[in-house]
This record gives structure tokens, sequence and C-alpha cells, in this order.
């Protein structure tokens, strides 16, 4: 069985990652891109569909042991895990080296104190656990093929099958060093070149240091800043500088539910917001990556702007379900693909002109091609900003006139106006001034509820939705305006769990089926923080920075965070981990800073 969302690590090279388990197994890796076929599928069935667990031997009748230590070597993502034994202390260190040939998963077995006696057991299933490969000894190496895809295993411990599993006994003592690695090739090229584990493990440490040393945050939550930060970065598609929403598909927003997605495409608002949050920290290369990307994924076609894209660019995205898998903790369907990405989400168009608005104003070396195309988006909005969508959170149920949706079309159009008048695009200045203006009537005449001083979800609706608390970070009202300050208090009363975490939107009672599916979730993690940052605005700083350290306290024992928080389990659900998390992680934490409102 899967270990708790939370007992999981990630390593990665920026082009895929894996997801490693307490007690040493990597339960979770996709080869040779984040949205490959897993070659170990644990995470969503059993065993039986592929694990590589690396620890002490352990009687066949019970549970691995797991790590009583465990962390990220410095500011990097290379893992450290140590065992005590009743023999002795060991080591394993685990990594994924930034690419340079051949993907590979470095695992380096290290003793520390007596004599451990250790095993290796690597099971590889293709086609998410459900091809059993061909394993065999190539020129002293083992290597597993099935169609497509070969993995190569090299060590210099002595190997053996059974049971369809390669397994290493051996025994380690106070200096010794053991290396395994595991490296993909497509099956018809030649094998990939010998590994060389103790050189990688020098060279990714210091592409870690030198990457780390370029981030400009120094304040009082730079422990929590930079591990995002290298986080976000391990989920950008180096090759294109497309940036996945999550490396995972299918953990469940509840435990034993429906609401199981693929996450491993890159969302145009979760980039953008990295991108934000990237750029706001000093890290101008990825913003210029990732703006290349969005020119290519987008060009040719920008009237049908999709929400989501492959991190190549892709645009068919095809919504499967894998029924061999019964998913993490019997969580089914998992699904591979996302059926969402031909929706109509008018926001996105606020968050992508948003992001090309910070890259500008930063100073982001200009590109033609990226004011053209704000100026088509606009063009767009201008027919069809009035039209009912899905709306940030991809309901599958009947589009509404969200709300959120207008703010971030007039966000678009306002930073569009912003260009212009900057002298860097050309454009009908009055004509535009004026559908801004159409746009922020509008939402206010038909998205606030007067008696309840607050703005709702949807037009001519009650309910409330957590994206309204964006209102004042967009710029859309001032913080002090009273129907700003009503709408963050009626969601601290209406969506607000026992412990201070805020939902997205009711999905139980009178109000459920917005969404048009059945269950629940748990908190979601960015509506939190914005929380925090609204509090923060609107001069209640206090209430603001322990709202935000109860969120910290939520992260896993290396710093990371799913997409959402259960708060009756009081565990991590959902993707993992999740940049929709840590994003917003990070603002907060500036504009705290910036406020002076932090303890010590």
């Amino acid at each position: 069985m899967a270990g708790r969302i939370e007992d999981y690590a990630l390593i990665g090279d920026m082009q895929t990652a894996a997801l490693v388990c307490r007690d040493g197994t990597v339960d979770w890796l996709c080869l040779p891109r984040f949205d490959s076929h897993a070659v170990f599928a644990g995470l969503l069935g059993t065993e039986e569909h592929g694990f590589w667990r690396l620890g002490p031997a352990h009687a066949a009748d019970a549970a691995p042991p797991t790590a009583v230590r465990r962390r990220y070597r410095g500011d990097s993502l290379i893992l450290e895990s140590e065992w005590d034994t009743s023999r002795g202390t060991v080591r394993v260190t685990d990594f994924m080296p930034p690419r340079d040939g051949a993907p590979q998963l470095i695992r380096i077995v290290e003793g520390v104190t007596g004599r451990v006696p250790m095993r290796s057991a690597l099971r590889m299933r293709f086609s998410y656990g459900r091809v059993v490969p061909w394993v065999h000894k190539h020129e002293g190496r083992t290597v597993a093929v099935a169609g497509p895809d070969s993995v190569w295993f090299d060590t210099e411990c002595e190997t053996y099958g059974k049971a369809l599993t390669t397994y290493s006994d051996f025994t380690v003592a106070p200096g010794d060093r053991i290396a395994f690695t595991i490296s993909w090739e497509p099956s018809h090229k030649q094998p990939p070149a010998l590994p060389e584990p103790e050189a990688s493990l020098e060279a990714t440490e210091e592409f870690w240091r030198e990457w780390v040393d370029q981030c400009t945050y120094h304040g009082p939550y730079r422990e929590a800043v930079v591990r995002s930060l290298i986080t976000l970065k391990a989920l950008t598609y180096g090759p294109t500088g497309g940036i996945v929403a999550a490396p995972t598909t299918s953990l469940p927003e509840e435990i034993g539910g429906v609401r199981n997605w693929d996450y491993r495409y890159t969302w145009l608002r979760d980039a953008a917001i990295t991108l934000s949050s990237l750029l706001r920290t000093g890290y101008r290369e990825e913003a210029r990556a990732w703006r290349e990307w969005l020119l290519r994924a987008v060009a040719g076609d920008p009237e049908n702007l999709q929400i989501m894209y492959g991190i190549a660019g892709e645009r068919e995205l095809g919504e499967a379900e894998l029924d061999w898998l019964p998913g993490y903790e019997n969580s089914g369907p998992v699904r591979v693909g996302n059926g969402a990405a031909h929706q109509l989400q008018l926001d996105v168009y606020g968050e992508v002109t948003e992001a090309l608005h910070l890259a500008h104003m930063t100073g982001l070396a200009r590109n033609d091609y990226a004011s053209l195309l704000q100026l088509k988006l606009i063009r767009y909005l201008e027919d069809h900003w009035d039209e009912p969508d899905e709306g940030i959170w991809e309901v599958r149920g009947p589009r509404r006139h969200f709300v959120h949706s207008k703010v971030m079309a007039w966000v678009a159009v306002d930073r569009t106006i912003k260009l212009i008048e900057s002298g860097d695009a050309d454009g009908p200045l009055e004509k535009w001034r004026e559908l801004r203006d159409d746009i922020h009537r509008d939402v206010c005449e038909k998205g606030y509820d007067k008696e309840r001083n607050t703005f709702t979800q949807s037009y001519g609706s009650k309910e409330l939705d957590a994206s309204l608390l964006l209102i004042p970070q967009m710029g859309f009202l001032p913080p002090d305006d009273k129907r700003v300050i009503g709408t963050i208090e009626a969601i601290q009363r209406e969506l607000s769990t026992s412990d201070g975490f805020i939902l997205r939107y009711p999905t139980s009672g009178e109000d459920a089926g917005v969404d048009g599916l059945e269950g629940d979730e748990g908190a979601f993690l960015a509506c939190s923080f914005w929380m925090a940052d609204d509090l923060a605005m609107i001069g209640r700083v206090d209430e603001a920075r322990k709202l935000f350290e109860k969120l910290l306290a939520l992260r896993n024992d290396l710093g990371l965070l799913a997409e959402e928080w259960d708060p009756v389990l009081q565990r991590q659900v959902g993707n993992f981990p999740q940049a929709f998390s840590h994003v917003p992680l990070i603002d907060t934490a500036l504009r705290l800073t910036a406020s002076g409102a932090y303890g010590g």
C-alpha cells in the first residue's frame, strides 16, 4: 500500500520526477517525460504495478522500516534518508541529475555505523503497471525492454531475479558507498552510457547551489520560499519552458472519491502565476523560457486559447481511465489526459496578460510577438467577455457568468491599456478604456449582493467562491473598499473550515452541484494563502501572519504541499507537490515581509 501523500519526497531532473516514500520506495516515475507512461505506478495501485524499494533488509511478512530522518541536502533536490537499525545506521541518497543524455535516477547507499544488511527490490512495469517487460542481461548490465522503452539497471552488487523482480542483497559498513542507477533509453537505440554516480552527485549539487544563489528574497521566510522555488523549478520542463501543475495524476481530492485528475500538463493559469513568483524572486531566465513556450503554444490560433497544453505545447490531451489501476487508497478512477483542456475559461486571458505585463514591467527583453498576442487576446475578449464559461475551477456542470472570470477579463484589458500607455504597443485606447469601464460596471452591478455586502460566485447566485479573494490583489477594487472587506469576511464565515482554512466553494448542502461532480473535497491551500494575503492588505496583519504560519505547518517534513488539506483526516490530499500551492506561499511570504508582519 502506498504511503500517505505527505510521506513522499520529490526528486527530479526538470524533465520528469519521482516520488520517494519514507520507507525508501520509489512509487511513481514516468519516463522520459512528466506526461509519459509510468514505469513505477505503485502509488496508484499495488506493488504489482511497479516500485523500487531500497532500504534495510526486513522479514518478508513485516512492513519495510521507515527512515527515522530525511532531508534535502542544503538547498537542493538531493534527498538523504537515514535509518537507525539494531545493526547500525545507513544513509540512502536519491537524486536525478539535470539531464545531459539519458534520464537517470541514482541511489547511493552509504554505511554510517555498524554493519547493516540491505536490499534493493526493483519491479519495473511499463504502461502504468500493465506491461511486464522482458528483463535480461546485456554485456553485464540488466535491461528491461517492452515496446519502445528500455530501462537499464546498473550496480556493482550481484543481482538475481525472483517473482518478476530484480533483487540485490548486500551489507554496508562505515565508509562503504554503493550506487544503483536506472537509465531510460528508446529500445531501438544503443545502450545509454555507463553512469558515473559520484560525479553526477557533485554536478547536481553544484547545479542547485548556483540556481538558488540567484534568489533575491532574503526575508524571514527564506527557507519556505526557497524550497517552494526549488519545487517550481523541478516542475518546469527544461527543453521547452512549460510548467506542469504537478508531476502526478489522480491523487484524490477526497480519499475514496472521484475527483481525481491528471495534472501533468501546463495550465496557462498555473504557469502564469508561477512565472510571476519566479520574476519577483529574481528568476528571469525561467520567465523568458515560459514566455517563449507560450508564444509557440498559442501561435497561429490565439483566438482559441486553450486553458492548458502539453509540456511541449501539444493541444490534444484526450482523457481516458486506466481501469487496471485501483487508484490511490482505492480512489478511482485513475485518469490520464484531461478533458477540461477545451473548456472556456475566460479568466486565463487575464492571467496570461498579467504575466506578460509583469515580465514587461520587470525589464524582460521586449518581444514584439508577445505584445501582438496580448492585443489579439483583447480583441477576442471584446466579443466574448460577457459570455458564461466554466470558470477557474473547471466545473463540469453548466456554464455560468462567474464573477472571477469577469474580473480577470477586466485585468486583461487593464494591463493592455497600460502597455499601450507606456508606448510599447498601439491600440484603440479610448475604445478599450470604455470596455474596461463596462466590465467593471457589469461586475459591480450583477456580481454583488448588496444585502449581504459580498460579491458572489456568479451572477444571480447566493454562493460564495474563494476566487473572489483575488479582487483586491488584481487591483479591481482597493483593499479598503467596503465591498472587498465584506467579501473577505463573508468567505471567512461561510467557506472556512473549523481550523481556519478556506474551501474553494460549497460542495455539500443546499449549494452542492455547481461543479457537476459527486463527493466533497478538502480545504484548498491556494485559497487559504489568498485569505492571508487579503487579511494583510486590509490591515489585519497579525491575523494574516498567524494564518500563514498555520499553513506553513501543513507542509510535510521536507517543505512540500499537495493541492488540498483534509480537515477531518488531518492529511494532505490532491496531486503532489502542487505548483498552485507553492506559488501563493511565495507571494504571501513576500507580502508579509514587505509589511513587517512576521514574528521574531
